[in-house]
């Protein structure tokens, strides 16, 4: 199969993002971008992506879908929404962190972080390292968001990790980053971004692909 054909069937198969699996409706706006934020908390521990998108489900169910909510609402209400998620082994530790992280967010950006990008001035490895700064989030965690987020921030595009590089290789797409975007243009890199994702974290789908 070659490369174009390959895209067009990540893209059709499995190009949704996790944002969108998660019930984010990805915007530059202050809500949404927090709730990004959030999510990639949630997926900076050795947790099933399955859970930590239903985790971001429950919490948003409870109503804490801002930093405002977050840093406003009951330690234990935290604890309680990730484990209807089954969130388990970290729903403590995480409850924790998320409500440190909204503090730090509601200080630091005011609750908005279009004010963080403003800090980083379209350097994408200051804007890493912000990111960081949200406790529980390391650099996995800072690939993760600028992966989802370059939907909306042009200035992260092309933005395909290690993991999702390694995943093109294996499929005989290009590894370089400029060539996969070339490949999805404009919002449609990060779908192709959380696509390679996805494959990677399913054997038999990517040996289905591999043997297309």
């Amino acid at each position: 199969m070659d490369e174009k054909k390959m895209t067009a069937r990540l893209l059709r198969e499995h190009g949704r993002t996790y944002a969108e699996e998660a019930g984010i409706r990805l915007r530059n706006t202050p809500a949404p971008l927090y709730q990004l934020l959030m999510f990639t908390v949630l997926c900076s521990v050795r947790i099933k992506a399955e859970i930590a998108v239903a985790a971001a489900r429950e919490l948003f169910k409870a109503g804490f879908r801002s930093p405002g909510k977050m840093a406003g609402s009951d330690w234990q209400a935290r604890v309680d929404a990730l484990g209807r998620a089954h969130y388990v082994r970290y729903d403590e530790s995480t409850a924790t962190a998320l409500g440190d992280g909204a503090e730090l967010v509601l200080d630091r950006w005011h609750g908005d972080l279009r004010k963080l990008r403003d800090e980083a001035d379209g350097d994408i490895g200051k804007l890493r390292k912000l990111l960081q700064e949200v406790p529980r989030i390391g650099p996995v965690g800072a690939d993760i968001f600028c992966r989802e987020a370059q939907a909306i921030w042009p200035e992260l595009r092309p933005y395909f990790d290690q993991r999702a590089r390694k995943v093109a290789a294996s499929l005989g797409l290009p590894r370089d980053p400029a060539a996969l975007g070339d490949l999805a243009p404009g919002k449609a890199m990060a779908r192709l971004a959380s696509a390679l994702v996805r494959v990677g974290l399913s054997k038999e789908t990517a040996k289905e692909l591999k043997a297309a």
